[in-house]
């Protein structure tokens, strides 16, 4: 059924575009001599290949893939294909790689399109085709083109920072994201980590304080579509969707090898203590130093500092809503004796299993922000009906003014 999928596709795409190939063929000839450029790679059960692509500088040269896809050398769908000398430095892993066909697009790198590869490439798709169905491959390719309509041009720069009215976001991936977090762990002072989506950016515009909280936070990371949607107004390429959610697992798989403790502090009472049990449940060996609820009031404050402090934790992940959780970090602070601070919103929700969380097909197109939407429509409609539209019109404008 993927193979009928694959030659009906691509058969159609053939005729409908066959003036432009032509074009593209009679442009490659001229300029270059030559109409197709071959790159050798190995496909299904290693079998060689020419993958192809239009000569010339002229646009569409990646179309040539279809011719490809029409003769059987790749599929729409499937894992990446190796070059030779690829596949030989690979050795072991290579050969388990050659049991699933080569595709134009991979579950692997739909991820990455959209900042969310986070993982190994070969483990996300073996554990993808290895249980295909022709549904599963249908829905990976429509993910596709909708995320490359998100993408667009993926050779745009990639600035080490990213600046938004006097917010500089730092342009990383989740693992070195880690790294740096781990690497303040030794630091003598505490260091302030926070997540940013186009809702706590409308905030920043306004909130001068809070905006002075991020300003002097050691690293501010991105979090969400619309951060990516913004990179692209302004030209410029995100290298990964960094937000809270989908660190603190791996966050607690790091703690749980090395031996750190967490505090989680925020939450309706128990949400917090459920997320801390499902985690180690999870991961068995992480050590949480200590849970409290973000229900206190400001007499009981020390108690809680207090607490947390004696608790000897490592990180401190505090849920009490943005701009909130922010402003009562940086008041204190020089009270604080935890290496890192970050605030992490309704992160322990998700984890408690009191709020599920979207669908993966949904987190892939980008379209995260419509699941809350409709769990909560009283809570949130005034941050994505109103505040994503305003959040893009203050970009196009910072685009404007240069």
């Amino acid at each position: 059924m993927t193979r009928l999928f694959d030659v009906l596709v691509s058969g159609v795409l053939l005729l409908l575009l066959s003036p432009f190939l032509f074009y593209r063929v009679v442009a490659g000839q001229i300029s270059t001599h030559q109409v197709f450029i071959r790159m050798p790679q190995l496909g299904y059960r290693q079998r060689p290949f020419n993958r192809l692509s239009f000569a010339g500088a002229a646009s569409g040269k990646n179309l040539a893939v279809l011719i490809n896809v029409l003769a059987g050398d790749l599929a729409w769908a499937g894992v990446r294909a190796l070059s030779p000398a690829e596949a030989e430095q690979l050795g072991a892993k290579a050969s388990d790689h050659f049991n699933f066909r080569p595709g134009v697009l991979s579950a692997y790198s739909l991820k990455r399109q959209v900042g969310l590869a986070y993982d190994d490439e070969f483990a996300t798709d073996h554990a993808f085709f290895t249980h295909l169905s022709i549904k599963s491959y249908i829905g990976l390719c429509l993910r596709g083109l909708i995320a490359w309509v998100l993408e667009g041009d993926a050779d745009r720069p990639t600035p080490p920072l990213l600046h938004f009215w006097g917010v500089d976001i730092l342009n990383t991936t989740m693992i070195e994201a880690l790294d740096w977090l781990e690497a303040c762990l030794d630091k003598p002072h505490t260091s302030l980590l926070a997540f940013v989506n186009p809702a706590c950016l409308n905030i920043a515009y306004t909130h001068e304080d809070y905006r002075q909280v991020l300003q002097n936070a050691e690293c501010v990371l991105p979090d969400g579509i619309g951060i990516k949607i913004a990179c692209r107004l302004l030209g410029q390429h995100l290298r990964e969707n960094v937000n809270g959610t989908d660190m603190f697992p791996r966050l607690c798989e790091r703690a749980a090898k090395a031996g750190y403790s967490l505090f989680l502090l925020g939450g309706l009472p128990g949400i917090a203590e459920q997320a801390a049990t499902a985690m180690q449940q999870r991961f068995p060996g992480l050590k949480i130093a200590g849970v409290q609820d973000g229900f206190f009031s400001d007499a009981q404050e020390p108690q809680v500092l207090a607490a947390i402090n004696a608790s000897g934790a490592a990180v401190l992940l505090v849920g009490f809503g943005v701009p909130k959780q922010e402003l009562w970090l940086a008041r204190y602070r020089e009270q604080l004796r935890v290496p890192v601070c970050m605030g992490v919103g309704g992160l322990f929700d998700y984890y408690s299993g009191r709020i599920p969380r979207a669908p993966v097909w949904m987190r892939e197109i980008g379209i995260e922000w419509t699941w809350r939407l409709l769990q909560e429509p009283g809570r949130m409609w005034r941050r994505y009906l109103i505040g994503n539209p305003l959040f893009l019109y203050r970009v196009w404008r910072q685009r404007q003014q240069g």
